[in-house]
């Protein structure tokens, strides 16, 4: 462990940095102000005080309320009976002290994260409060002092100690750590403990004590409304004789504050205010002309970032005192649009669109400066660069360019449009001029003053920017056809060459690309980076070493050299200083965050007038930078505050206004907006990032938007985590909130046990019917079984019956086939038979007697009537009948009711072509010829009515 007195060392060592630090006011121009209407913080006018409380929120005492600023969101507080709020004071612990016409007591957040109102005037007696106004408040440690013009209470220890005076008081003062109080008619107090002393000498200054301010040693300033300024040394009061005094007097002084540094800021009536320095003298006047929105002066406060911030009759203004820019703004428009500006020989000199104007320059005066400036004569027209060369003054003009000469204009070029006038690397005493028509070439006389050589031959193109690089080649851009590269001859006369490039030289476009020289080399600004050019590929290139330094400045349109290894980098209307040290980038685009969008756009000027003090041109004025080495101590960032967290589901409800109170949302209303905010008043953009735990995974995207909404919310606990970062600063710690998205109401813990509960029952329920159907089913499946034990008995008596209906249908078709067989036997014999007797006719009808004769006519006959009878013997008919009946026993009575009109013999053919049977085999069936046969199938084919080409065997068969 390190021993006390080196750990002493040590901590003052680290502090040395921000101990030593010391603003330097200075004497021209007007530091920053910001500005806060009535149109944007929309409450009343007049604004009585101003306090910071620990979280770094502004309040203001205004004259509709409590006046709330966070340095995003503006918040208005009423008091009780709507009253003006004429003081504010915070504890740094939570509470804000106000006060009224008699009410006085605090403002803090209750246990639901609201903003409250607590009145402390309900703890005396209704007599012993003064109907009078609350004009000063102060934290003295555990103790609050309230002061009216009757009454002084303190407030310790939960009650209230009453100090009235014989007199009626001014106003109450706080000096260091002593309370003095100016009693009407009598003169200064000092109040120790709860008692009045006087102060020995203080009668002179009776009627009008506005202000003490601790001063030099154990000294302090006393501010009269019409008496000047006075010195109590702890002794005796003496006037302070200072070139102030007669100011403060007639501008009537009404207030002070205390500034870093040994300054001092009053406040005025009249005309704004006045800040002097420890000598007394006036180093800056801040008034309406110099930014403020109104001269009456009504309250002046210091805060910790030692920002000086002013209650206005009408507004509320912030002043950047530590802030190295000094403003100066034509608010008149006398001036016009200034172009450049430059600073010679104690003269500061603006070109503007109307003309060359001066004024006197000073910087070495400690007192106030104020500019009173003259048109140069004949100088009237626009005025495009001012440039110092060799001591010489030298003015591009739209009508040509003029040397400048204790307040001369002598035209030494008319040429018109003087757009950039620099001295050519490759040849000395020589100066090279881009111009409305191409390049211009300026030599010295003689007397070694500038005057015009000629114009460049050969190129005749607009010149805003033209550099030569180490080759001795000359880049000029094109606002709208991308570059120029041009080689002169040695006399610079002519070009030797001209070569365009564009976009299909690797240029991103040909439009607005710009050349610039940048620590000695030639680089190409556009809205996609900067480029380079590589001579051998005779091509452009991204500089992505460049790029990727500058991060967003690589699409820089400007480019202004600011010292040997600084240069000054334009954005489109944003301004960067930029350090280039032993091949790192150093980028410082904070300080100058103020300047954005106040610079001419394309026609930025940057001049510098001495090794660390810049001029700056805008619009309607010039600014002054002052670089120092020591810097502003920036240290962390505060922590992002939650201001608000509403409800939307239906309109903005606030839940609360405090992101450290827990918040439980109910499920029906879960859509809310939460608004944050970082409590840092610079004019630097301020970036936000969050994280809801519980609804993504991954932080948001850096926006400028301090608010966020989250809808359809589901339930559960969230975790907000909002940052911030400014410039290029580290980002700030986390900020975190929690909130709970409460269940519906079918979700709570009542609705669980519910569910519980009623799953047990419906479990029971379940498990009874789930028995009693266990129960039927065992029944139903003894019933299935027994019904299928039975239906499949009955399939397979079924089975048995078809199998023995088969067995007999087989049966049948055996005993058909065989009766067919029989019946096919029985024609066959029959044909049998007829062929025999046929045979037997046949031979007797060729029989001889032993005489060779034949037989005798009648024993033929009668023999052949006998086989005609055995032929057509109707038996064998009868019998084939039969026969046929029993193989096809529907067949003829199918055919006798379907064609009625057909004969015994007609339905014999019938058979004999249902059995096959062939012509010749029916020939001696029906004991007639083939012939004949054919003419009774043709007859029976008519009778059916059967179309010719039908079969008619397959018909009968069919049938």
């Amino acid at each position: 462990m390190k021993r006390p007195f080196e750990l002493l060392c040590f901590i003052v060592l680290f502090c040395l940095p921000f101990l030593t630090y010391a603003i330097e006011i200075k004497n021209v121009g007007a530091p920053y102000v910001q500005n806060y209407p009535k149109s944007v913080y929309q409450a009343g006018n007049q604004n009585w005080s101003v306090t910071k409380d620990e979280r770094g929120v502004m309040y203001f005492g205004n004259s509709e309320g409590v006046l709330a600023f966070d340095g995003k969101h503006w918040e208005l507080y009423q008091m009780p009976n709507r009253l003006i709020v004429r003081a504010v004071a915070s504890d740094k612990k939570g509470k804000l002290y106000v006060g009224g016409f008699g009410e006085f007591g605090y403002w803090s957040y209750n246990n639901k994260g609201r903003f409250t109102y607590t009145s402390l005037a309900t703890k005396i007696d209704s007599k012993s409060v003064s109907q009078d106004e609350i004009w000063k408040i102060f934290v003295d440690g555990e103790r609050v002092i309230f002061q009216s013009f009757s009454t002084i209470y303190i407030y310790e220890n939960e009650g209230i100690s009453i100090v009235k005076p014989k007199q009626s008081f001014l106003f109450l003062n706080k000096s260091g750590k002593r309370f003095f109080a100016g009693i009407i008619s009598e003169g200064l107090y000092e109040l120790v403990g709860k008692d009045l002393r006087f102060i020995p000498g203080s009668e002179f200054l009776k009627d009008g004590i506005l202000t003490i301010l601790p001063f030099k040693g154990n000294s302090h300033l006393i501010g009269t409304a019409r008496e000047g300024l006075f010195i109590y040394d702890g002794k005796t009061i003496s006037p302070w004789e200072i070139q102030a005094n007669a100011l403060l007097k007639k501008n009537q002084l009404n207030n002070g504050v205390a500034l870093p540094g040994g300054y001092f800021a009053f406040g005025t009536i009249l005309d704004g205010i006045v800040i002097v320095d420890g000598s007394g003298n006036v180093v800056q006047r801040v008034n309406k002309s110099a930014g403020l929105q109104n001269n009456t002066v009504l309250s002046l406060f210091t805060d910790d970032k030692q920002d000086l911030w002013v209650g206005l009759d009408n507004g509320i203004d912030r002043i950047d005192i530590t802030s190295p820019l000094y403003f100066y703004v034509d608010k008149a428009g006398k001036l016009g649009t200034v172009y450049s500006s430059i600073i010679v020989n104690d003269k500061i000199y603006l070109g503007t669109n109307q003309g060359l104007y001066y004024s006197n320059w000073s910087s070495s005066d400690k007192l106030f400066h104020s500019f009173d400036f003259k048109l140069v004569e004949k100088s009237q027209g626009q005025v495009w660069n001012l440039s110092v060369i060799d001591g010489q003054l030298l003015c591009g003009h739209n009508e040509g360019t003029f040397r400048v000469d204790n307040g001369s204009f002598q035209k030494i070029s008319e040429i018109k449009g003087g757009w950039t006038i620099k001295e050519l690397t490759s040849s000395q005493g020589v100066l090279v001029q881009g111009t409305y028509t191409g390049l211009v070439i300026y030599k010295k006389d003689a007397s070694g003053n500038w005057f015009f050589s000629h114009k460049v031959s050969g190129f005749g193109s607009p010149s805003r920017f033209v550099e030569q690089d180490t080759k001795g080649n000359i880049w000029v851009s094109h606002a709208n056809r991308g570059v120029y590269k041009l080689k002169l001859d040695a006399e610079m006369r002519r070009d030797v060459s001209i070569k365009s490039y564009d976009k299909s030289s690797g240029l991103p476009t040909d439009f607005h690309v710009n050349v610039f020289n940048l620590d000695n080399r030639i680089v190409f600004s556009s809205n996609s980076g900067f480029y380079i050019y590589d001579d051998i590929a005779d091509k452009f290139f991204p500089y992505t070493q460049l790029n990727d330094k500058l991060g967003s400045f690589s699409t820089s349109n400007g480019i202004i050299q600011a010292s040997e290894n600084k240069y000054w980098l334009i954005n489109h209307g944003k301004v960067a200083l930029v350090e280039i040290d032993a091949g790192k980038l150093f980028v410082d685009y904070a300080t100058f965050s103020s300047l954005n969008g106040r610079m001419v756009q394309y026609y930025e000027n940057i001049s510098r007038i001495s090794k660390d003090i810049y001029l700056i041109s805008v619009d309607e004025g010039f600014v002054v930078f002052k670089e120092t080495r020591t810097k502003r101590p920036k240290g962390p960032l505060p922590k992002v505050l939650i201001r608000k967290i509403e409800n939307i589901t239906d309109s903005l409800n606030v839940l609360t206004e405090n992101g450290d109170t827990d918040v439980e949302i109910p499920y029906s209303r879960n859509n809310i907006r939460i608004t944050y905010s970082l409590p840092e008043y610079t004019v630097t953009a301020v970036e936000y990032q969050y994280f809801l735990e519980g609804y993504s995974n991954k932080w948001s995207e850096w926006s400028n938007l301090a608010v966020k909404d989250f809808t359809n919310l589901k339930y559960g606990e969230y975790v907000f985590k909002v940052r911030a970062r400014v410039g290029g600063r580290d980002p700030s710690k986390i900020t975190v909130m929690r909130f709970t998205i409460l269940p519906p109401w079918y979700a709570t813990n009542f609705a669980v046990a519910f569910y519980v509960v009623l799953g047990l029952v419906l479990l029971f329920v379940i498990k009874y019917f789930y028995d009693l159907k266990l129960k039927k089913h065992q029944e139903f499946i003894h019933q299935k079984f027994q019904k299928e034990q039975e239906e499949l008995l009955q399939r397979e008596a079924i089975t048995n019956e078809q199998k023995i209906v088969s067995l007999k249908n087989e049966q049948l078709q055996l005993d058909l086939e065989g009766k067919n067989r029989e019946l096919a036997n029985s024609a066959m014999n029959i044909v049998y038979k007829n062929e025999l007797l046929q045979k037997i006719r046949d031979e007797l009808g060729r029989l001889k007697d032993s005489g060779g004769k034949k037989l005798a006519s009648d024993q033929l006959r009668k023999i052949n009537k006998v086989i005609e009878e055995g032929m057509n013997d109707e038996r064998d008919w009868n019998l084939f009948e039969k026969s046929f009946n029993e193989a096809h026993e529907s067949f003829f009575i199918k055919l006798k009711s379907t064609y009625p009109d057909l004969v015994p013999n007609d339905i014999k053919l019938c058979a004999y072509l249902r059995m096959n049977m062939s012509s010749k085999e029916m020939a001696s069936l029906l004991n007639i010829s083939v012939r004949g046969v054919e003419i009774r199938r043709y007859r029976l084919r008519k009778k059916l009515n059967l179309d010719h080409d039908k079969n008619l065997a397959e018909f009968f068969m069919e049938l």
